[in-house]
């Protein structure tokens, strides 16, 4: 709902200041979003991946070749560019559809589970790009993770959801201080809010999740 895929149920919110309802085409022109699964083309090049981006998010034709070129390098791939997607690793993709959500230097960026499939050398560098893009261009994250220790090393805020609902929100060291006493993990946190059992998603969601894993890994 926030990227406005989806109409909202009932409710109203402002993303970089623009209603969801009444000016989507406007929240739109001020994200990124990177999706659970692939969104790049594995039968073309990173640099044509990002060149159709470039074109749909209708870039100035004078700037498309030098965002592109800033996007590659800044995302660690100025060497890979001209290789098909196909060949790329899982670490390298999902990189790259950073690299595409960015192209327009949007004010903030959604991202469904960025690292979800990759091992951890690949998550670490995925995360190290993502930090570097908070830090140098002010891009606001916000995204979806299973990984609490993500959470726990690059959230500002963190919210818990459970059963379509928000049942926690606040720093880690405010939702681990709300269970009372000291010395609470976030897991603990996350297992008071969400339940033991009953939150790892439907056979559905369990499938998509896998699907994904085999595709970039």
């Amino acid at each position: 709902m926030l990227t406005t895929l989806l109409a909202p149920s009932s409710g109203e919110a402002r993303v970089a200041g623009f209603s969801i309802t009444t000016q989507a085409v406007d929240v739109r022109r001020a994200i990124g979003y990177v999706p659970q699964a692939v969104s790049v083309d594995g039968s073309l090049t990173g640099y044509e991946n990002l060149l159709i981006f470039a074109k749909l998010y209708d870039l100035p034709h004078g700037e498309q070749q030098s965002r592109i070129r800033e996007a590659l390098e800044f995302m660690g791939l100025t060497a890979d560019g001209g290789r098909l997607v196909g060949q790329y690793s899982g670490g390298m993709v999902r990189r790259l559809e950073i690299a595409q959500s960015t192209l327009h230097r949007p004010r903030v960026l959604f991202l469904d589970e960025p690292t979800v499939g990759l091992d951890p050398i690949a998550r670490d560098a995925v995360w190290k790009h993502l930090v570097d893009l908070r830090t140098n261009y002010g891009t606001t994250l916000f995204f979806t993770t299973h990984y609490l220790e993500e959470a726990q090393s690059y959230c500002d805020r963190t919210a818990i959801m459970h059963l379509g609902k928000l049942d926690a929100l606040g720093t880690c060291k405010e939702l681990e201080a709300s269970l009372g006493g000291d010395g609470h993990t976030l897991s603990e946190v996350f297992v008071h809010y969400a339940g033991a059992l009953d939150s790892g998603g439907n056979l559905h969601d369990v499938g998509a999740e896998r699907a994904t894993a085999q595709r970039l890994g």
